[in-house]
């Protein structure tokens, strides 16, 4: 209801024209108050209708377009009033349009148009303050000082107005770059991390082949002499040429540049959890590693994805956690799938950051390579979690 309540505003107010004839109501009331109070022993043209009407149409018709043409309204209205003070006209309602014309120029148009539409309404206090007192400019200058004065204070009000709206366009236009720029940060560190996944998969897929070309020649050695050997040799080569397979595929779905950079060396896996935790203890933040489950095999891709990611939230945790702070790796396996939990006691949603980290970028893209889900936030009782689940391949599965 309120979102359908905010949109016919939003739709009210984008027709301007409508906008500004509905704030002339005011001041038809007004008018339509004034004419019967003065026509018994008013100004002739209260008394006589045609006259006032007319001169209270062409003050106030122009207001309606003021928006869209504020320099052009205010000129046509200084006219009109001009025109209504060389013909002695006493002043009405409608010339508040002045005024309303005058600030519109203020708040729409250059401070320069601004202070040049100010001191035309200036002069014309100045002649109708001395029509009222001809010859006496001691009476004259109390109208005069306050007809100065409002319409300083309408001028000002109109600047202010202008300035306000500049500054909330800049607000709103800072506010978009720096969305599209996080964007353009965001795909960056995803690109950058789909680089690096690729290169290590890369390893990889390098080593399951030098394993099956070890095996191979084995097989081609033993197979006259000793059969049996030949044909075990040809099953390991059979299982890890599925894998490097599988490898493969995931490697060409996530590479998207040509990059043969990196070493060929061995990729850390599960077995280093403790090594990268030694490592996180001597920087600063307790850990502790525990298994759940039966642990078997995994393909190398998978241990090194786990890796990674244990690697990254236990990074994020020194680095947000604070002092005194303490962190729990927990690794789960499960019939089909790999858990891993890395939770700390640290500040949780109180910790600072700076926003230009891409560490859960990383994390989901690396466990989106195989079919994984990444889920991370404060804790409920403090401290911050990350949570990990990853299908193990059907080939490899207890």
């Amino acid at each position: 209801m309120a979102g359908r309540a905010g949109g016919l505003w939003d739709a009210w107010r984008a027709r301007r024209e409508l906008v500004d004839a509905a704030f002339l109501a005011p001041v038809a009331v007004l008018m339509a108050l004034e004419w019967p109070a003065a026509t018994a022993s008013g100004p002739a043209h209260v008394a006589d209708p045609l006259p006032y009407l007319g001169l209270s149409l062409l003050l106030l018709a122009p207001l309606v377009v003021r928006r869209r043409r504020p320099r052009t309204v205010f000129a046509v209205v200084a006219v009109v009033a001009f025109g209504q003070w060389l013909s002695g006209t006493p002043l009405a309602i409608a010339d508040v349009a002045v005024l309303i014309a005058m600030y519109t120029v203020a708040s729409c148009c250059t401070r320069w148009w601004g202070l040049a539409a100010l001191l035309v309404t200036e002069a014309g206090c100045a002649l109708e303050a001395a029509r009222q007192y001809p010859g006496d400019w001691t009476r004259a200058r109390g109208p005069f000082l306050f007809l100065g004065v409002v319409a300083v204070g309408i001028g000002l009000f109109g600047v202010y107005m202008r300035t306000r709206r500049e500054h909330l366009a800049a607000l709103e236009e800072r506010a978009a770059r720096l969305e599209r720029e996080r964007d353009t940060e965001v795909r960056m560190a995803r690109s950058a991390e789909r680089a690096r996944i690729a290169r290590e998969l890369h390893d990889v897929v390098a080593h399951n082949v030098s394993v099956i070309v070890v095996q191979a020649d084995g097989a081609a050695f033993a197979i006259d002499t000793d059969p049996a050997r030949a044909k075990q040799a040809l099953a390991a080569i059979s299982g890890t040429g599925r894998l490097a397979l599988t490898e493969m595929r995931r490697l060409l779905g996530v590479l998207r540049e040509a990059d043969d950079s990196g070493p060929f060396a061995p990729q850390p896996g599960v077995e280093q959890l403790a090594d990268l935790a030694d490592q996180i203890r001597r920087a600063g933040l307790p850990v502790a590693v525990r298994v759940e489950g039966t642990p078997r095999e995994l393909p190398e891709g998978l241990q090194l994805t786990v890796f990674r990611i244990v690697q990254e939230a236990l990074t994020n945790a020194l680095k947000h956690a604070g002092p005194d702070a303490s962190a729990e790796v927990v690794l789960g396996y499960g019939g089909d799938a790999v858990a891993v939990r890395v939770a700390d006691d640290g500040r949780g949603a109180a910790a600072v950051s700076d926003g230009r980290g891409h560490g859960l970028v990383g994390m989901r893209e690396r466990a989106a390579v195989y079919g994984g889900e990444v889920t991370a936030g404060p804790r409920p009782g403090g401290g911050f979690e990350v949570a990990v689940r990853v299908p193990v391949p059907a080939g490899v599965r207890a």
